[in-house]
């Protein structure tokens, strides 16, 4: 499946901030690439919106809710390859809305796996989350390491996971599980925690933060992509669930540090309640041993925290009015 040219692919939750960013790498490729975002009023295709408007004819916007059988089965028929990374993701909103999470990450997952064995298709990569294992009990963290569902957002992504490796040795449907680390980049949304701080750090000398003591493996958005890209080429990733992550962790308040420095300013760091995890819900470490990406896939990162922090950074620099208009979100 080395070939990507005029392969047909399905991208569910294509508008997001990896999903967009697997679009366009997809498109690049070659391929013509199906993208799969929930249906608004407005017609928004959310980040691939500057895709859209650039008429790429190897480009299909479908529009639709992952929960709906029906509207599935349209959006995987006649492609070879799926990513699902339809879900979401926001650990505040699961402890207000666990069930709109669970119906979206379980049971949408199981309708693109029902449909995905029905069709046919060739390959299907399922999205984890580093989320999945709670607080390392070591470090790093490998696959085998036990799954802690520490919020309802991490227990619906363990219950997505499960059904996929099941369909995997109930029907031999050909599925891999990447198991990303903590990605960021361009395009991330203030939800997360690296665009709140540069956001802050550029109009302000005091960053509003919740814990800062734990820490985190920061994979740059490019690194994981090519990590979903290289799963999706080797067959030796069937029925296997990946790490991809860099090795390296730091703590929330590390790095607003080096956030502080790159940026060229002098900050204080402000710690409130309210953006605060609850005591048990907090996963304290997240460290990838990547150990199994390099040897079945070759995959190792390539953009150092540094580099991608700086990348990040301009970024948001460039577009400061976006972010000034989606405000800070805990």
């Amino acid at each position: 499946m080395s070939g990507w040219k005029d392969k047909k692919v399905l991208v569910t939750g294509a508008g997001g901030f990896i999903g967009s960013h697997l679009t366009e790498r997809l498109l690049s490729l070659g391929s013509r690439v199906r993208a799969f975002v929930e249906y608004n009023p407005q017609g928004d295709a959310g980040h691939i919106n500057h895709l859209v408007a650039g008429k790429n004819k190897r480009l299909e916007v479908f529009y639709g809710d992952i929960k709906e059988m029906e509207t599935v089965k349209k959006a995987v028929r006649g492609v070879q390859i799926i990513f699902n990374l339809a879900a979401l993701v926001g650990i505040p909103y699961s402890y207000e809305h666990p069930q709109e999470v669970v119906d979206t990450n379980v049971l949408g997952t199981l309708n693109v796996l029902i449909v995905a064995r029905d069709e046919k298709v060739k390959k299907i990569i399922q999205t984890s989350t580093s989320e999945v294992y709670g607080t390392a009990r070591y470090v790093p963290i490998d696959e085998k390491h036990p799954l802690q569902p520490q919020s309802p957002y991490s227990a619906s992504k363990i219950a997505a996971d499960a059904l996929a490796k099941s369909f995997y040795c109930s029907f031999g449907l050909p599925v891999a599980i990447i198991r990303p680390f903590n990605c960021f980049g361009p395009r991330q949304s203030l939800r997360a925690v690296i665009p709140t701080i540069i956001s802050q750090a550029l109009k302000n000398r005091i960053i509003c933060l919740g814990n800062t003591a734990p820490r985190r493996d920061f994979t740059y958005v490019s690194d994981t992509v090519e990590g979903f890209i290289k799963i999706a080429q080797s067959p030796k990733s069937i029925g296997e669930i990946i790490n991809i992550g860099t090795s390296r962790d730091v703590s929330i308040g590390e790095l607003a540090k080096i956030i502080a420095r790159l940026i060229g300013k002098d900050v204080k760091i402000k710690q409130e309640k309210m953006r605060k995890r609850p005591k048990k819900s907090e996963v304290k470490c997240l460290c990838a041993d990547n150990k199994k990406a390099k040897r079945l896939l070759g995959w190792k990162p390539q953009i150092g925290l540094e580099e991608g922090l700086k990348r990040t950074i301009e970024y948001i620099r460039l577009h400061e009015e976006y972010y000034n208009r989606e405000g800070y979100v805990i």
